[in-house]
């Protein structure tokens, strides 16, 4: 009977506190118990404690600071990491908080944390307790910090995090990025580049542990212009508690996150007069009616068709004259006969002529290992869902969206997409259960919320920028670019990605119309990856060579 009416409090306590909207207007303060709260308090007995329920934590009271040293190139590197919340507010309504902003941030120390307190302790025990040691870490006027974020929108910062910049990664059982059988973990990340740079990791608000504060509804932040504000106010706040003020500033996005990063970039320029350094676009969306199929737009067919053929190219699905080239050599063909004959075709409509439907299918089912029948009933338009779908049809197998390498199995090849992405299906488990135990276990920060990889966040506003027309931040970008002539952006693109193809930002590169003298400040580099190319183990090598190099040619002031 005893059991049964704990049983029955547990229950009702989480009935209270488990469901989101509920538990985001707990306090962040709660502690851990009530004997937590008076440390003189004599602590209650062990099994009397664990028979009670335990309150819901939403935000620890105090961010966790740990130290490690992970090896990267050959060398150890020391740091920091600190695990918390950065508390936005509202000037305009008597600095009313707003919202919580859930971060992981790297810091490069110079030497380790045992031995710094030793010396620090030596210190004090020559000059006197009143001495100020040396700091531990490098000069923050020539030491660079990176702000970075994920996509979506409704994605945590978790893929670029440990995918690539952080200084553990997720791991996988081969080359390709397959995790293999759980359970997932976290190995030292060798590639990292906390070596060069120190990095800040923002959940967006209802990603992560990021929440909108009591009283305030998180839809608030759900939106174009209010998410790159409230981003915008966390990088002002973070640069204020930080000391960071001084150190060159990038920006790192990957899909949605190059939204944010192109109008962060511009936002934090023109309302807080802070000068971004460098831009890193991985997988890059900035105009969007380049990648949305719609009747009467041309663009997205004409934009994915090289991602298509890269895709047929890897699966040996291409003619076999096409298939015997090297991929970058191909592709260029395909670009060539996009921009031409295909583009051409597209724009004429119905008036085509049957002749040149009947060579424009043959060429581009020679190119995509799609049928020209097929083709030809698609009036030579075939969108992403029906291509991944299509391609691979005979064998019972689709591709993927983020990453077309990847492989799936829907429950019969008759229909006209798949029932998932195989190659978001392949990761989404592994990433979300090795930061889990990562961010509680070596980290030290423990939230009783869910960590929210990638969450609903819609109806999204793209109101005013994106009113009865697609969202185009190109030009914000363009803009900046043009009022900071030292400004660098660095563009990396996967051409096994089929949601944001490598043809569709390299066009919307294209049209930025950037003065002649701007134009060798962004650069471009293709990976035999997808969306996440640094699933692909050369891929993710490459890049590291290719984002040291950017941030060492960077032009920075005190460097």
């Amino acid at each position: 009977m005893k059991t049964m009416i704990l049983l029955a409090a547990f229950l009702a306590s989480s009935l209270v506190l488990a469901p989101a909207s509920l538990a985001r207007q707990a306090s962040s303060n709660t502690p851990a118990s009530a004997a937590d709260a008076r440390p003189d308090a004599q602590k209650p007995d062990a099994k009397k404690d664990d028979a009670r329920p335990k309150p819901f934590v939403v935000h620890p009271e105090a961010p966790s600071v740990t130290h490690h040293t992970v090896t990267i190139a050959g060398q150890p590197v020391h740091y920091t990491a600190t695990a918390g919340t950065l508390t936005l507010f509202d000037e305009d309504k008597d600095n009313k908080p707003t919202a919580k902003i859930f971060y992981i941030s790297y810091r490069r120390t110079e030497r380790p944390h045992a031995d710094y307190e030793k010396f620090v302790k030596d210190f004090k025990a020559q000059k006197g307790e009143d001495a100020t040691p040396p700091s531990n870490y490098p000069d923050a006027s020539t030491r660079p910090i990176t702000f970075s974020f994920n996509g979506g929108p409704g994605s945590s910062s978790v893929w670029l995090h440990l995918g690539v910049f952080g200084p553990k990664r997720v791991n996988y059982i081969d080359e390709a990025g397959h995790p293999g059988p759980p359970p997932y973990r976290v190995i030292e990340n060798a590639y990292s580049l906390l070596d060069v740079s120190d990095f800040v990791f923002i959940d967006p608000v209802s990603t992560g542990y990021s929440r909108a504060e009591e009283g305030v509804s998180e839809k608030d932040f759900h939106g174009v212009e209010s998410d790159i504000a409230s981003v915008a106010e966390f990088i002002r706040r973070f640069l204020t508690t930080d000391q960071r003020w001084g150190s060159p500033k990038f920006v790192a996005g990957e899909s949605y996150g190059t939204t944010r990063a192109a109008g962060l970039t511009d936002f934090l320029n023109d309302r807080h007069g802070i000068a971004v350094n460098g831009v890193v676009l991985v997988s890059a969306v900035l105009e969007f009616g380049s990648i949305r199929f719609a009747p009467g737009n041309d663009a997205p067919f004409m934009l994915f068709m090289p991602s298509y053929a890269a895709s047929a190219h890897f699966h040996k699905r291409c003619a076999e004259r096409y298939q015997r080239m090297p991929l970058d050599v191909f592709l260029n063909e395909v670009r060539d006969y996009t921009l031409g004959e295909y583009g051409s075709a597209l724009l004429k409509g119905s008036t085509i002529t049957d002749e040149e439907k009947d060579r424009v299918a043959q060429r581009l089912s020679e190119y995509t290992g799609l049928s020209a029948e097929y083709l030809k009933r698609a009036n030579l338009r075939v969108s992403q869902p029906r291509f991944c779908k299509e391609l691979l049809r005979d064998a019972s197998r689709t591709v993927g969206r983020f990453d077309s390498r990847f492989t799936g199995i829907d429950i019969d090849d008759a229909g006209e997409s798949y029932e998932y992405d195989p190659s978001y299906a392949a990761i989404r488990s592994n990433y979300t259960q090795a930061f889990n135990g990562f961010v509680r276990g070596e980290l030290g920060y423990t939230s009783d919320l869910s960590y929210e990889i990638l969450t609903n966040v819609q109806p999204w506003s793209f109101d005013p920028a994106g009113n009865n027309r697609p969202l185009n931040v190109a030009e914000r970008l363009r803009g900046v670019m043009h009022e900071q002539p030292y400004l660098r952006v660095l563009l990396a693109s996967g051409y096994y990605d089929l949601a944001t193809p490598f043809f569709a930002a390299d066009f919307t590169r294209d049209h930025m119309m950037l003065a002649p003298d701007r134009r060798g400040n962004f650069t471009t580099k293709y990976y035999e990856g997808g969306h996440m190319m640094y699933l692909h183990r050369p891929s993710l090598e490459q890049m590291r060579k290719d984002l040291l190099e950017f941030y060492r040619e960077t032009p920075a002031g005190g460097r």
